[in-house]
């Protein structure tokens, strides 16, 4: 069903943009840095278009990913300190077998206090 909306949505925005283009066929000059060209209207739109989702789809490419190198470095964080949860969690099995109370200790980012 969503394939089919966004295949509706894509052609009525093809017709458009043919009617577009059908509308705009004059030419109009071009200034570049070195000199001067008559391009079709539709053509310098539709150029000036695509170099926008060029440029806009390098930056989400390069944005995704940072992220996807971001999320496995935190899921490798997660790993180690899952690793540790589950060390303590066997110590503290350990002392309640043994009925032994250690002293109470707040660990914060690997230091240790009492």
């Amino acid at each position: 069903m969503k394939f089919q909306a966004l295949a509706i949505i894509g052609l009525i925005l093809a017709v458009l943009l043919a009617i577009f283009a059908v509308a705009n066929v004059e030419n109009v000059p071009v200034n570049y840095l070195f000199g001067e060209a008559q391009w079709p209207l539709i053509l310098v739109i539709l150029v000036s278009a695509l170099l926008g989702f060029l440029l806009s789809g390098i930056v989400a490419i390069i944005r995704m990913f940072t992220l996807q190198r971001k999320v496995k470095s935190l899921q490798k964080e997660i790993a180690v300190k899952e690793s540790l949860i589950a060390t303590q969690q066997n110590e503290i099995a350990e002392y309640q077998k043994a009925d032994v109370h250690p002293e109470a200790m707040v660990v914060t980012d690997d230091r240790q206090t009492l």
